[in-house]
């Protein structure tokens, strides 16, 4: 027994941290896209931070609960609802069996993270839950979900439901936490975001004009977005003068340039290397805000230091272990 799909939605998978280890393969790492909120939500429900989850984007599921579960949303908001009522994300919510979570339009970002305390059983294959659909690997059945598809779930201990079972209030389909994350420590999602970046290795090799260009200027994400990366439209960034690149490394976040002068921006599925000059790279702490914008959106970059991209790292890391020890705290009450 688990979760019922009853309707899958435009794209729900399950997703952990990724598949590391595997790139001089050629496997590629995939995993969440907002590494962030997938995190977030897991803590809240509990769970170990290499647990699975579910990734839902833009149109979610519906999802009938078979037991009670508790569970736990982060990342977009996609108007999520409980048989029917409004629920917020960033707290944890106790569900009692046979209740419908289902969500309307989206509000502010495109993908948003659903734990349930226990994590979702699927076989790991080298060594990650996380579904890398192009390939048939992992998650469930090495693809989206499908209608009618029932996901199982490891349950709670029994302490943790008594608790919540206790609190429910009888003939009540679910119960919010009365405490939840504060905004100050989520990422500033904007639909139109700016992002911080490196200059990338073939940085020099560009003209004067494709480097100031690219600092100063308006890029648009086409339709022709998805998981591996997103095309961006915008003024053309041309070479100095042409040239022709062994194959190289390539990361989540890496901006390469085809030949036509228009960036793509590599994401979770990324390949595992790249013929094309790198012109920049996203920094890390930035990459949860690119993971929510969605096609038509517009995007600016923002140079800043090594040392900079290091800070911000370093401080959102502090922020998760702060928060680990929080909710450690917590779940003793």
């Amino acid at each position: 027994m688990g979760i019922k799909v009853e309707k899958p939605g435009l794209l729900t998978t399950v997703q952990d941290l990724g598949r590391y280890g595997f790139q001089k393969q050629g496997m590629v790492v995939s995993g969440a896209m907002d590494s962030f909120a997938l995190r977030l939500a897991i803590l809240l429900a509990g769970n170990p931070e290499n647990a699975a989850a579910l990734e839902i984007t833009l149109s979610g599921p519906s999802l009938r609960f078979q037991e009670d579960s508790l569970i736990a949303l982060a990342g977009a908001n996609l108007s999520p609802k409980l048989n029917g009522t409004p629920v917020p994300n960033h707290r944890p919510v106790f569900v009692r069996k046979d209740t419908l979570l289902e969500f309307g339009a989206p509000v502010q970002g495109c993908r948003t993270y659903l734990a349930v305390t226990g994590g979702i059983d699927v076989p790991l294959v080298m060594g990650s839950a996380s579904t890398y659909a192009r390939a048939g690997v992992g998650g469930w059945n090495g693809r989206a979900l499908q209608k009618d598809d029932v996901l199982l779930v490891n349950l709670p201990t029994s302490e943790q439901l008594q608790h919540w079972q206790e609190k429910c209030p009888a003939g009540e389909p679910f119960l919010v936490s009365s405490w939840g994350l504060s905004r100050d420590l989520l990422p500033a999602y904007s639909e139109n975001p700016t992002v911080r970046v490196l200059p990338g290795p073939e940085f020099a090799l560009f003209s004067e004009n494709a480097q100031e260009t690219f600092w100063n200027s308006e890029f648009k994400v086409s339709p022709a977005a998805d998981r591996m990366g997103y095309r961006v439209e915008g003024p053309v960034l041309s070479l100095k003068e042409p040239v022709e690149l062994l194959s190289s490394a390539v990361t989540f976040g890496t901006v390469q340039v085809t030949p036509s002068g228009n960036p793509i921006i590599l994401m979770a599925e990324h390949q595992t290397t790249g013929g094309y000059p790198r012109i920049g790279q996203i920094i890390s702490a930035d990459l949860p805000l690119l993971a929510q914008v969605r096609p038509g959106a517009k995007l600016r970059f923002r140079q800043v230091s090594l040392t900079e991209a290091h800070q911000l790292y370093y401080r959102r890391e502090q922020t998760l272990e702060h928060l680990k020890r929080v909710l450690h705290l917590q779940s003793k009450r």
